[in-house]
């Protein structure tokens, strides 16, 4: 299949065109294996076809190269690659400090774990 026309099929269409293509591979390599097939050149174009398609899916989920579909973001609350919004700043800086009072309240437990263990090993 041509890269132009796998850049033409919707997301349904590209997905079912890769499990297709897998199993043709799987398929022909079992062939193969059990001798009853010299489809070397076959091969290739399955796993060339394969990448292709997992290319341009990749390609349509980041974004990249004007892809033809709309695809809608992975998490609507990162930008790709642009600053951070206001909103993700609050939930940087909320989260700032959950894990500054965390580690906190971590090197208090490990100071009273030492001054636990010293005292066991030396007074008993």
């Amino acid at each position: 299949m041509e890269l132009a026309k796998i850049r033409s099929l919707s997301d349904d269409e590209l997905q079912h065109q890769e499990t297709t293509a897998s199993e043709q591979l799987f398929r022909l390599r079992f062939q193969v294996s059990m001798g009853q097939n010299d489809g070397v050149k076959k091969l290739r174009q399955l796993r060339k076809e394969i990448a292709q398609i997992k290319t341009v899916a990749r390609e349509r989920e980041l974004g990249v190269r004007g892809a033809t579909h709309d695809v809608a973001p992975a998490s609507a609350k990162t930008s790709a690659g642009g600053p951070p919004t206001p909103a993700q700043m609050d939930e940087l800086k909320m989260l700032g400090k959950r894990l500054g009072t965390a580690g906190r309240v971590i090197a208090v437990l490990l100071i009273f774990a030492v001054i636990g263990m010293s005292i066991f090993r030396y007074a008993g």
